[in-house]
């Protein structure tokens, strides 16, 4: 009885401790004429989470999670005053973008304080010569793509949900998308040119990060350091011809698919959604006709040499014209993960799986139909890894629970696939599972007392 007594006696004590430090910061902070604060039930609600809803799994891990207090700052130096305050009553802090992420980057499990990013959104720098352009971490992917056509460039990659995301959320929390088939993942070398940091050191330090020294913080969910600032490479502008491309069989499809990935043409996206995907989302790429069917951009010269693959095998070409983003209607917008959202609205019974198909990729997904039938979809994006073209895979899993779902990612790891787990929460079990010891040396330096983000990061807690 006296242990539990003095058990609970702590536990109370704890909690009104911490209950007096969140006061004394809140009090702080207030005063910060650069800050805005938020925090009442609704604005915390709605800060604290992001398209985790997509993990049946992840939805319940994350509920219950809230924030206690918002910030938003309205400048860098204001950035610093954040991190300093949560150092000084140690109180977790978590970044968060636009939250269109899809894990739960920017959701607080220990509560504390989030802050938003949204303001810092400045366009600092552009070098016509390199194409290297500087921005602030808040900045929307559309309003910087908008920027760079200016020049004529554009980002080398983009998240299906570019028109809303950020670029520090992007670069923090993503991985690829859009562009992929071209240049690779986000973590590859020469998009990451640079990064300014803010720490959570006492005090805090405003850092600027050379390529090397940067990549420790990209793909981190923001637990080794606070983005402030990021310098890109892009890409010369195209303007990019939208196709779609009918197929009467899988086996036919998935090799226009790699025909196409490999020729000598520049593409932005080579997405392939099995006939069953396509009766189901809105109708941009044309009405449905029970083909499984390809959808691509590509640059107006490789128009007439797709035709021609697609034409050889005995496939449907179909030429939609120009891609016109502004339409709202664009390909892009069934590709990569809005797929799963379209295919959410219609039933949310269905989730997902990301993964990275063994080659020949033809044996691998019959093995598993025959397992799995109807309960999985085939949406598969052409991708570039470690300079070779292979096919990535976000297949729609119907949800009957997580003994059947982790016994499907089972099956594809036997098989040979290297699964990219969207139903975990942590940096490490969302990759590819290993701890990158350069991240956890990272947080070290930045972020000593495990301010930033805790319980993201697996490395640091073990």
């Amino acid at each position: 009885m006296i242990q539990v007594f003095l058990i609970k006696t702590l536990i109370i004590f704890g909690l009104m401790n911490r209950h007096l430090r969140l006061r004394e910061l809140r009090e702080e902070l207030c005063n910060c004429k650069d800050l805005k604060l938020f925090d009442t039930a609704s604005d915390r609600e709605k800060f604290s989470r992001d398209f985790f809803d997509y993990s049946p799994v992840l939805k319940k891990k994350f509920e219950g999670c809230l924030a206690e207090l918002v910030v938003k700052p309205m400048r860098i130096e204001a950035v610093s005053r954040v991190a300093e305050a949560c150092g000084k009553y140690s109180i977790p802090l978590t970044i968060r973008g636009s939250g269109t992420g899809n894990y739960g980057q920017c959701v607080p499990l220990h509560g504390g304080v989030v802050m938003l990013m949204g303001e810092l959104s400045q366009i600092r720098n552009f070098n016509p010569l390199s194409g290297e352009v500087t921005v602030e971490a808040g900045c929307l992917l559309r309003d910087l793509d908008d920027y760079l056509a200016s020049y004529g460039r554009q980002l080398r990659l983009l998240p299906s949900t570019w028109k809303s995301a950020s670029i520090g959320g992007f670069f923090a929390g993503g991985s690829g998308g859009i562009g992929s088939v071209r240049w690779g993942f986000l973590r590859d070398p020469g998009h990451l040119l640079g990064i300014e940091v803010v720490t959570v050191n006492d005090p805090p330090e405003k850092l600027q990060l050379d390529l090397k020294a940067a990549e420790a913080l990209n793909h981190a969910y923001g637990t080794n350091g606070i983005i402030t600032a990021l310098t890109l490479a892009t890409a010369p502008a195209v303007a990019w011809q939208e196709i779609a491309i009918d197929c009467d069989d899988w086996a036919q499809a998935l090799a226009v698919l790699e025909s196409c990935s490999k020729a000598a043409v520049e593409m932005h996206l080579c997405t392939l959604l099995e006939n069953r995907i396509i009766e189901q989302i809105p109708l941009w790429s044309g009405p449905s006709s029970g083909k499984h069917r390809l959808l691509i951009l590509v640059a107006p010269a490789g128009v007439r040499t797709l035709e021609r693959l697609a034409v050889d095998v005995g496939a449907f070409f179909n030429f939609l014209g120009p891609e016109n983003v502004r339409s709202g209607q664009s390909l892009r917008e069934l590709s990569w993960n809005h797929t799963t959202l379209h295919m959410r609205k219609v039933d949310s019974g269905w989730t997902y799986l990301q993964m990275l198909l063994p080659q020949p990729e033809l044996p691998f997904m019959k093995a598993l139909n025959e397992s799995w039938g109807d309960d999985l979809l085939w949406h598969l994006e052409a991708v570039r890894q470690q300079g070779a073209q292979r096919v990535a895979a976000l297949p729609l899993v119907k949800w009957k629970g997580l003994n059947l779902l982790e016994e499907i990612m089972e099956d594809c790891t036997k098989l040979g696939a290297i699964i990219f787990n969207p139903h975990v929460m942590t940096v490490e079990d969302g990759g590819l599972g290993v701890i990158d010891g350069d991240q956890v040396q990272a947080k070290r330096f930045y972020d000593p007392a495990g301010i930033l983000n805790p319980g993201k990061l697996r490395g640091w807690s073990e």
